[in-house]
């Protein structure tokens, strides 16, 4: 297997404007996997090319706020509870 290192530096541009603070307390990002209509959506696809070492670029509130490295490659769980009444329309599991 190829460490890091052998790999070209990849980055990811996070649109947290709702979830911003609970995603940046929790040290996560979480999506829901279809739209409300159960449609595929391409940005919530890409959260599975995520890969350990990439660079988070957290958007919110019309400015970059953040930075971070992803730690894991993205798995299957419940919408975080800390999330509230916020997407309302979105999938129990992301």
């Amino acid at each position: 297997m190829p460490s890091l290192r052998s790999r070209a530096l990849r980055y990811w541009w996070v649109n947290q404007n709702q979830t911003f603070l609970q995603e940046v307390n929790g040290g996560y990002i979480w999506s829901p996997k279809r739209n409300a209509n159960d449609a595929r959506n391409p940005f919530y696809e890409f959260m599975r090319e995520v890969a350990p070492g990439d660079l988070l670029l957290s958007y919110s509130d019309m400015r970059i706020r953040r930075l971070g490295v992803a730690q894991t490659y993205a798995f299957e769980c419940p919408k975080p509870p800390e999330f509230g009444a916020i997407g309302p329309n979105w999938d129990r599991i992301g």
